[in-house]
Order: structure tokens, then C-alpha cells, then sequence
């Protein structure tokens, strides 16, 4: 008998774009069959001021830290603020130069992003990371014409993992979330540039990943309406609804990794260029 899959939060945090990161801790993910991991990607974190905001997140969803910070300052706040929340937390790069720096008798010249090369490519992908993280969860509602693609979708259906590992790959990805009888944006509805893609799962699947946040989460969500299965289902039949009224494709992310909800999307995004 199977046991019941739980979710864990993992934070990766990373000077860069963080792909070193999100390919580490999919690998380690993937070893626990009965344990999913619940992704929160914070790239480009290189100031004090940026680091504080991801802390913040991370007091509201405590879980496991992995980053890659070259800066030897900001790491040690990681893992002092890490020491007193009593969570985990790895440098991942870490042991690997510690091997190199061993084996070639010198220090690493510990260059941030020195793994990517500065082409146009680079740039494009900088590019569409800044732009995603501007544009998740909603803010910035006016621009969704200079999107590529828009995720819509309630709560829990891996809205901005996803479009973080889309602008991984310079796909200028924003997301809006889907609240029960508000209406989108018309920004949205009038947007002709994006792929506007609805995210969806099952009630049990969203309810699960609710109700890791509700545990973690020291205020701010009424946790029975927010876990509540028939609550959640009519949310999902007014996404639905929202997707079919304006033409909208949908993918159901239940049981989809990150990597296969993109690649789906990028498939709809060829087949509609």
C-alpha cells in the first residue's frame, strides 16, 4: 500500500539564475517518492535588502535552504538567519570548491554567475527573469502585453515555479492568480501579444499543498475555508469558467513536474505562433 504523498518547502537561493540550484535540488527531491517538494526560486539575490525579503518568505513557509551565494558576507547571514529559525540549510557549491581549491592548490576567484557566458542569450534570460519576478503573483497588471506567456490559476498550482523555470529559458512569463468571483484584469482579457495559459489540478492535490502552507504559516489564511475540498472545487469551476469563456488553454498540473507543465506550455506556444 502506497503511502500518502506529503510536500516539504524547498528555497533555493542564488546569485544567479539559479538553474545549478533547481537542478541539485530536483535530484535530491527525487529520491523521496513520498515527498514533494514545494519550490521557491529566488534568483538574482546579490544585497542585504533582497536577502531580507526572501526571509521573509521563508518565516511564512519554513523548510529546507539550499543557495549558491558567492558572496562570503551574505552567505554567512544565510546561515545565520538559517541557525536561529532552526531550519537546514547547504551551500551546495560549497564542498565542490573546497575539492577543486584542494586538487588545483588555489582559492576559487568566486565570480558570480561565472558559469554562464555574457551573449545575447545571457541577456535574454536576465532579462526575463527581472521581468517575471516584477510581474508574479499579479503586480504589475497593465504590462501583460510585453509578456510572452501569462499563467492564471487559484492558489497552489505552481503559478510562479513554473514561470520562474520559463524565464530560465528567456521566456518573459508573468502570472496572475484566480480569486473566486473577481473578475481578471482587462488588461488581460484585451492582451493579443501573450499565450495566456490556465493552470488547474484536482481539489485533493491543492488541498494537500494548502494545507503544508496553512501549517507554515503563522497568519493571514482562515485554514478550514482555505483547505476545504468543496471550497476549492468552486474555485477550480470559476477558473475553469473564466478559461473557457475567454478561449484559454488549460493544463492540469496534478500530476505534472514543473519541467513537464513548461514543456507543455511551450508546445502550446509553437503550435499558436
Amino acid at each position: 500500500m502506497n503511502k500518502p504523498q506529503s510536500f516539504f518547502h524547498l528555497h533555493l537561493i542564488s546569485d544567479a539564475t539559479g538553474e545549478t540550484l533547481l537542478a541539485a535540488g530536483r535530484a535530491a527531491s527525487a529520491q523521496y517518492k513520498d515527498a514533494r517538494a514545494i519550490e521557491h526560486i529566488y534568483p538574482l539575490i546579490r544585497t542585504e535588502k533582497q536577502l531580507s525579503k526572501v526571509f521573509e518568505d521563508i518565516e511564512q513557509e519554513p523548510g529546507i535552504i539550499l543557495y549558491t551565494i558567492v558572496d562570503q558576507s551574505l552567505a554567512g547571514i544565510i546561515d545565520e538567519h538559517c541557525a536561529t529559525m532552526g531550519l537546514p540549510c547547504v551551500s551546495v557549491l560549497e564542498p565542490v570548491l573546497a575539492v577543486f581549491q584542494s586538487y588545483l592548490g588555489t582559492p576559487a576567484g568566486r565570480r558570480v554567475g561565472a558559469q554562464h557566458v555574457l551573449d545575447a542569450d545571457y541577456f535574454r534570460r536576465i532579462d526575463a527573469l527581472n521581468f517575471t519576478m516584477e510581474h508574479d503573483d499579479g503586480q504589475l497588471p497593465i504590462d501583460m502585453d510585453d509578456a510572452d506567456i501569462v499563467l492564471i490559476g487559484i492558489s497552489r498550482t505552481s503559478k510562479t515555479p513554473t514561470s520562474i523555470y520559463l524565464a530560465n529559458r528567456g521566456i518573459k512569463t508573468a502570472n496572475i492568480p484566480i480569486v473566486l468571483g473577481v473578475p481578471v484584469p482587462e488588461s488581460l482579457v484585451n492582451a493579443k501579444k501573450p499565450l495566456i495559459v490556465g493552470l488547474i489540478a484536482t481539489a485533493e492535490r491543492i488541498s494537500h499543498v494548502r494545507q503544508n502552507r496553512v501549517l507554515g504559516n503563522t497568519s493571514g489564511y482562515e485554514g478550514n475555508h482555505y483547505i476545504d475540498r468543496s471550497a476549492i472545487t468552486e474555485e477550480l469551476a470559476y477558473a475553469r469558467k473564466i478559461c473557457t469563456r475567454y478561449n484559454w488553454p488549460m493544463i492540469d498540473v496534478s500530476r505534472r513536474s514543473i519541467e513537464e507543465t513548461a514543456a507543455a506550455i511551450v508546445a502550446l506556444r509553437n503550435k499558436t505562433r
